[in-house]
């Protein structure tokens, strides 16, 4: 019988600011902290933000180890399992000097050089296994394997191995879909002229509620998903908002894919929507309208939120003075020229006046909130708006999801493919999360915009640039 070769995993400290918990996510294989990871993690305790509040955490799960498993720190303490079948490594802290010869240009004593020296000891240590240094850190890992050291980055937190395997919310019918699918069809109207289908056939399994359905055919046929039972589906034909007679607080949907977005944004049975897209698709556009009119005209939600990650694209401009919300008007720029398409103003009356109908509008019934002030709110018959949602790590995204109360709506906006937070990729940004995770739900929807509808010049760049 093959046996399988033991693993040494070192740690670097960027690893446990990002995922406290990943001391437990390298299954039966030992684990080691050198002592430069726990002096930096001192370091970076003190504080509110994310980083602080990941480091403190940790420091709570090693101490709760110590009391509560056998063995001692320096010998390897237990790693407690979930379950019977599930075997776990040891997490040991080294505590001795570097031995290992390093070449002179890396011999400066900083933290990244100790980890590799401390990695080299442990690796002539323990010959038998197979020891990987762990680090989100790209310029570490590629001096790592300069030194031949076997160096990986954290991915336990991935959601996908490709980005492009993300769950995009709509599904093309093949022109032979009726013909396989069409036997035994039933069709029936309720509610106002609502068309519902009941479709047999084997493709139904791989379909999620609240996925969009199209044929390109002469029908043109376009409709959403239900409910899924067994080998058969109830599907609805969806509403056409392209049409002005459908228009959104004035506007209609531009394509496809924008008129299956408004259809989960005023939908009431809709809780939470994620709408990915590059720039100039319409994402906060179409959100706007939905949000104002379900809030002024049909009074489903008494006000609106929006919120966003403040990651600066380039230097950050420092602090801010003012309010909560006047500190996040400056993010808020995409809020502001969308009013202005949502809430024009005439040619000639433009200036004084329609700046503060503007202003009126925005303080009337949309509030901006920061992210650092959301722990333990809870938002009753709200519609919450999370823009550049990709910066969010998937804990984050956790923690303003779950602020949600009754008859709240919850909508997040974003882009994988510009994500400003260091050590976040397409893969486990905590929008790839999200829309992975909830793709399974009826009560969510999920729409990949794919054409930019902003103007020629913007499609142009986000092509070729």
């Amino acid at each position: 019988m093959e046996t399988r070769q033991k693993k040494l995993f070192v740690l670097d400290t960027n690893v446990l600011m990002h995922d406290p918990t990943s001391i437990y996510r390298f299954q039966e294989h030992d684990i080691y902290l050198p002592i430069v990871v726990l002096e930096e993690l001192d370091a970076a305790k003190k504080g509110m933000s994310e980083v602080a509040r990941n480091v403190r955490q940790v420091s709570r799960f090693i101490s709760d180890l110590m009391e509560k498993m056998d063995g001692d720190i320096a010998t390897g303490l237990k790693l407690p399992s979930h379950s019977r079948d599930f075997e776990t490594g040891r997490l040991y802290v080294h505590m001795d000097a570097v031995r290992s010869h390093l070449p002179n240009g890396l011999a400066d004593g900083s933290p990244d050089n100790t980890l590799l020296g401390v990695t080299l000891d442990i690796s002539k240590k323990h010959p038998e296994a197979v020891v990987t240094l762990v680090s989100k850190d790209i310029n570490l890992r590629i001096k790592a394997h300069a030194l031949g050291i076997r160096a990986e980055d954290y991915t336990n937190d991935q959601v996908l191995v490709d980005a492009d395997l993300l769950y995009t919310g709509i599904c093309r019918l093949e022109p032979d879909f009726w013909d396989s699918h069409g036997k035994n069809m039933e069709s029936w109207q309720q509610d106002q002229g609502r068309t519902f289908y009941r479709l047999h056939g084997p493709l139904v399994r791989g379909w999620f509620a609240s996925q969009f359905l199209y044929d390109e055919g002469e029908r043109g046929f376009e409709a959403v998903v239900r409910r899924i039972e067994g080998d058969s589906a109830i599907i609805e034909v969806v509403r056409d908002y392209s049409s002005a007679r459908h228009a959104v607080w004035g506007i209609t949907a531009r394509n496809r894919e924008q008129n299956f977005a408004f259809n989960l944004l005023m939908d009431p049975e809709v809780d939470f929507v994620t709408l990915l897209g590059q720039a100039g698709t319409g994402k906060t556009l179409l959100t706007l309208a939905a949000a104002l009119t379900q809030t002024l005209e049909d009074k489903r939600y008494s006000e609106i939120i929006m919120t966003r990650v403040t990651v600066p694209v380039g230097e950050d401009i420092g602090f801010l003075p003012g309010t909560e919300e006047e500190k996040m008007g400056p993010w808020m720029g995409a809020l502001e020229d969308n009013l202005d398409v949502l809430n024009p103003t005439d040619h000639h009356e433009r200036g004084a006046w329609g700046r503060a109908a503007t202003h009126d509008l925005v303080r009337s019934r949309i509030r901006i909130k920061s992210l650092n002030f959301m722990r333990g709110r809870t938002f009753l018959r709200k519609f919450l708006i999370i823009d550049e949602a990709q910066n969010l790590s998937a804990h984050q995204m956790k923690t303003l999801i779950t602020r949600a109360g009754p008859e709240s709506k919850v909508v997040c906006l974003g882009n994988i493919a510009q994500i400003d937070t260091p050590y976040l990729t397409e893969t486990t940004s905590g929008l790839t999360y999200v829309v992975d995770r909830f793709k399974h739900w009826p009560h969510s929807g999920h729409i990949t915009l794919q054409r930019g509808e902003r103007s020629r010049l913007a499609d142009y760049a986000s092509e070729i640039l």
